[in-house]
């Protein structure tokens, strides 16, 4: 456990003023009704109100590391003069990222890159361009002062001070902030930021993160979900029962912090254009429509069966009971129709038997399976 400082109000948006003349600082701004991630100038930071830029976001931070749409190459062709079948391509990849500090994300934000660290980063094909921006990025994050009525963070494992993903933790205190690096990368970023010492509110922030995490309703036993899931996933009834008022809008996909699905696209003519990556959601009809017309997941109900065994079954059994939900709630808020994935998981799970092991014990042994025995599906959490 690394040592306390504390920060009032105009100390911590000075330090984020002067940490923006060398890096990309993203944190909270309100645009419209909705509170979104975006770079602010040292300006910005410097005349800011430091709770305007706490407020909790209502889209996930996860631009910063998997942007919405990014150019992954580009590419220029040329003829030859004398042979104009001969063609010279010249391939441009982007710049490398830049340094970043993203701000005021909250434990659940910050636990949903570990989740997408998997997929992307882990296992014989890395994503370079991942990869690069979560080495540049350092992870500010606020405990939640309070839990929300659509937050399930326990039920998942975490809490609303849990540290993991995050390479610095404040907590709101009397009179201002107590941050405690919890990375090297952390640490290096507080080095020389003038932060008094402040040991002395420990039991304060303690207390700050009991009455949080008391503030959540009581979480179900999920140990044996992944496997009860995978049982549900033929019940054609059930799926259809759940998702009846379902619109199909993708908006519980693009708010979530940790999906990841994204499509590929060429833009330009043949000699001279770019690679794009951008975010797609299996929730729309298009999501697995084959060249040849066949659609495996036509109906919403099976979309949304796609999407929920993902999170609960799919997922913890690739990746040793870790689940890819980190119930932050944003697809409760935001879904005008009202669906609740906790409903769900629980209406899927209820009457089916357990299994003699979950599934996530029974799946081939993955490489984080023995560093990961402390952060499963049973929810005790893992101190780094």
């Amino acid at each position: 456990m690394s040592s306390l400082l504390f920060a009032t109000p105009k100390e911590l948006t000075g330090w984020l003023a002067k940490l923006a003349a060398g890096h990309r600082v993203l944190a909270p701004r309100q645009e419209g009704p909705a509170v979104v991630f975006r770079p602010q100038t040292a300006e910005q930071l410097a005349a800011a109100d430091a709770e305007a830029l706490l407020k909790r976001s209502t889209s996930s931070p996860k631009q910063a590391m998997l942007p919405q749409s990014e150019t992954l190459v580009q590419f220029t062709s040329v003829k030859d003069a004398e042979d104009p079948s001969k063609l010279t391509t010249t391939l441009t990849v982007p710049e490398a990222a830049e340094p970043t500090v993203l701000f005021g994300c909250r434990p659940c934000d910050a636990r949903g890159f570990v989740v997408l660290d998997r997929p992307y980063l882990e296992g014989p094909l890395k994503d370079p361009y991942y990869g690069a921006r979560r080495e540049a990025t350092v992870i500010v994050t606020q405990a939640c002062p309070k839990a929300f009525s659509t937050c399930f963070c326990n039920w998942v494992g975490s809490n609303p001070a849990d540290s993991e993903g995050s390479d610095i933790l404040f907590t709101v205190v009397d009179g201002g902030y107590a941050l405690e690096a919890v990375t090297e990368k952390g640490a290096a970023l507080l080095e020389g930021a003038g932060f008094a010492p402040a040991d002395d509110k420990r039991q304060a922030v303690e207390e700050a993160h009991t009455a949080a995490a008391q503030g959540l309703a009581p979480s179900p036993d999920l140990a044996g979900a992944p496997a009860k899931i995978a049982r549900r996933f033929t019940d054609e009834a059930f799926w259809t029962k759940e998702t009846v008022k379902c619109l199909s809008c993708g908006a519980c996909t693009y708010l979530c912090p940790t999906c990841q699905c994204f499509t590929i696209t060429d833009e330009g003519s043949q000699l001279n254009g770019r690679r794009l990556r951008s975010w797609d959601s299996c929730m729309t009809p298009l999501f697995t429509l084959e060249t040849s017309g066949h659609n495996s997941r036509a109906a919403k109900s099976a979309r949304m069966r796609n999407r929920v065994s993902h999170k609960f079954s799919f997922y913890p059994e690739r990746y040793s009971g870790y689940f890819s939900c980190v119930g932050c709630g944003r697809c409760v808020v935001s879904c005008p129709v009202s669906l609740d994935i906790r409903h769900m998981v629980t209406a899927a799970i209820e009457g089916i038997e357990a299994e003699a092991k979950p599934a996530a014990t029974e799946a081939a042994p993955q490489p984080e399976a023995e560093a990961g025995k402390d952060k499963n599906a049973k929810g005790k959490p893992k101190k780094r």
